[in-house]
């Protein structure tokens, strides 16, 4: 008996002893969690409830030459309301003012809003939506509502900012102008000059905003400001004149919508400075409508056809193998080349003309022949001449997604004894129209080949951060003789050649006229033959100003074809309307607002600026422009919405201001 009650004894010992060691190490654990992991856990739960959300940057604007405005961030709000932080004496005491409100602003019943606001207390809604993707004039207006205006911690406002990107000319030059997208995966896509300047100058710096998570997935800002105020992007000043490429547009849309054509572009280039002032892509969508489809101009490389005989005359003109005034037996419009036949377009051929005339007539025989008997003993020399031009090279440019040019030589899978004769009228090649363009430019610019440029300079404010110089990819591309001559064959291209019908005793234009068959490796082509009219060339002809490339592919042939029946019409009215039909100068002028009473208000708060530059003007009724540079000298940082006349403005007439202060002004 007595062993077995010390047996009993012995076990609750060790029962007892077990569970103080068991409770001892409850304590160490809540100690080591208090005191040694507590930072961690503390730190871990606060990620898993407040955490710092980034709050993208303004992304810098983008104007035209003249400071149009082509591309902008615009500032949109999402208005939210916590139903439960007011407290209930507040909540009764605003609800119907609020919901009043509410209902003149949307025109919804009162009653709607009082009935919604009360089920989100009810059902403990910190998130509910009041308003969503509004302006900055409503958002002001919507924080000043009853309740709204007591802020986040008394009245539960929310205010949530995001910025969309607005091109104020629509769909004129988007695809150049360009973007900066991530898709739901995070990959980027960046066309145009937004996409290949964004990161450098444009993005801007993010800033950072604390936020608490609500349930269910929702977080909402702790405060209604930034712990990290974000820093906006530079302002980039293109080389695009807005009345330049407006023209451009509505000449390059209303051949194609003529002609029913695939796509097509233009490209306007400065001549002595490479610097773009237009460009337009359009390709047809299936209903028949043009939009700025893909960087055509830029992207598209293809065989260029006879814009490319000018190449191959000047290559051998160059070389002394021919003179101007050669004479080439180009037969009666039919002659064979290692078994391969090759046609003009004149039925019983040109005969014996001079290798100036083959160019001007654009005989396929006549440079065939010419480039077929100087180089085809020596192909190398043929090709080394287009390289020195760096036609087989892309220009370079910061546009993403330049095409890549093929110039074949002996040993590509694209050469053969007919490659040289085929390449001599612009097959067996690509080019994109923006490289083909650069060349004419050079011959414009008397041999001197110039980048095209599409950025002209950087700014923050106006304060200058960068500009960007004329880059010159060759100074002198060949003789002045050969230019000479040259010039003066495509002059003649226009006066008594394949463009005479774009000939204007009273403008001067010279150029090439180009039409090549595309896809014509299909099994259809023969029953549905396909074309890539072109023109290329500058104006006047004298003292060229600008050069200017037009190509449109696939045009209706039951309409027509010929590069000088499809593409020179654009050219030609493109350089009428710059210089003839609305110069420029009284295209800016007839955009002008004549208003005697805005013009002195305007004078007087010049002065007043001028004196006092702490005191916001009234703006409102001054044109947009004006009113832009009225507010950025005085040092205010401006967000303009629409065009014309400004209609509201953020800050109150009267008002002391700050120096890089935002003011956002509305025009209509």
């Amino acid at each position: 008996m007595a062993v077995n009650e010390k047996n009993i004894l012995n076990r609750l010992y060790f029962i007892a002893g077990c569970m103080f060691i068991f409770a001892l190490a409850v304590v160490f654990k809540l100690l080591s969690i208090q005191f040694v992991q507590g930072d961690k856990y503390r730190e871990l739960a606060d990620e898993r409830t407040i955490k710092n959300v980034v709050i993208p940057a303004n992304r810098g604007n983008v104007y035209s030459i003249n400071g149009n405005l082509l591309a902008t961030s615009i500032p949109k709000y999402d208005i939210r309301i916590d139903a439960i932080t007011p407290s209930t004496a507040r909540f009764e005491k605003y609800l119907k003012p609020l919901s009043d409100s509410l209902s003149k602003y949307s025109g919804k019943p009162s009653s709607y809003y009082q009935k919604e606001i009360r089920k989100a207390r009810a059902n403990k809604n910190r998130y509910y939506l009041l308003a969503r993707d509004i302006g900055y004039s409503d958002y002001i207006r919507i924080r000043n509502f009853p309740l709204l205006n007591l802020g986040a911690y008394k009245g539960g406002l929310i205010v949530e900012q995001t910025t969309k990107r607005e091109h104020p000319m629509g769909g004129v030059a988007e695809r150049t102008i360009g973007y900066e997208r991530f898709d739901e995966d995070g990959n980027v896509t960046r066309p145009g000059i937004d996409g290949a300047y964004g990161i450098k100058y444009l993005r801007g710096t993010d800033g950072l905003r604390l936020k608490q998570k609500i349930g269910k997935g929702q977080w909402k800002p702790i405060a209604d400001y930034n712990q990290v105020e974000p820093r906006d992007g530079y302002d980039l000043y293109t080389t695009i004149s807005v009345n330049i490429q407006d023209i451009a547009h509505h000449a390059l849309l209303q051949q194609l919508e003529y002609y029913e054509a695939d796509h097509g572009c233009v490209v306007v280039m400065e001549v002595a400075t490479g610097e773009i002032r237009a460009i337009s892509n359009l390709g047809r969508t299936e209903k028949g409508n043009y939009y700025e489809k893909l960087n055509y101009a830029v992207g598209e490389s293809h065989e260029p056809g006879s814009t490319f005989k000018v190449m191959a005359l000047m290559a051998a003109l160059e070389d002394k193998v021919v003179d101007t005034s050669t004479i080439i037996d180009t037969r009666n419009g039919r002659k064979t080349f290692y078994g391969r036949v090759i046609n003009d377009s004149k039925h019983g051929g040109y005969g014996k003309i001079s290798a100036a005339r083959t160019l001007e007539v654009s005989s396929n025989i006549g440079l065939a022949t010419i480039i077929d008997e100087a180089y085809s003993e020596n192909p190398k020399k043929f090709i080394n001449r287009i390289k020195g031009w760096s036609l087989n090279q892309p220009l370079g440019l910061p546009i993403l997604g330049e095409g890549q040019p093929v110039i074949p030589e002996p040993g590509h899978k694209l050469w053969s004894k007919n490659a040289l004769p085929s390449m001599a009228y612009g097959y067996n090649l690509r080019l994109t129209p923006l490289q083909t363009l650069t060349f004419y430019n050079a011959i414009a610019n008397n041999g001197v080949m110039v980048k095209p440029t599409f950025i002209k300079e950087v700014r923050e404010l106006n304060k200058q951060i960068e500009t960007f110089d004329r880059a010159i990819i060759n100074n002198k591309i060949c003789s002045d003789k050969t230019i000479k001559e040259t010039q003066e064959i495509l002059k003649n291209v226009v006066v008594r050649g394949t463009g005479r019908s774009l000939y204007s005793p009273y403008f001067s234009m010279s150029g090439k006229t180009g039409t090549a068959k595309t896809e014509y490796w299909m099994d259809d082509w023969e029953e549905n033959p396909r074309y890539v009219s072109s023109f290329a060339g500058y104006f006047p002809a004298e003292n060229p100003k600008y050069s200017c490339i037009v190509i449109i592919h696939k045009p209706s042939t039951k309409k027509g074809y010929y590069g000088a029946d499809v593409s020179g019409p654009v050219f030609k009215r493109i350089a009428q309307k710059i210089f003839t039909d609305t110069p420029i100068i009284d295209e800016v002028q007839s955009l002008k607002v004549k208003d005697v009473e805005v013009e002195e208000e305007f004078d007087s708060y010049f002065k007043t600026a001028q004196t006092y530059k702490t005191i916001m003007p009234n703006v409102v009724g001054l044109p947009l422009m004006d009113a832009l540079a009225l507010l950025e000298n005085m040092g205010l940082k401006v967000q303009s919405q629409g065009v014309g006349t400004v209609k509201s403005q953020s800050l109150d007439k009267g008002l002391k201001i700050k120096k890089n202060q935002t003011v956002v002004i509305q025009a209509s």
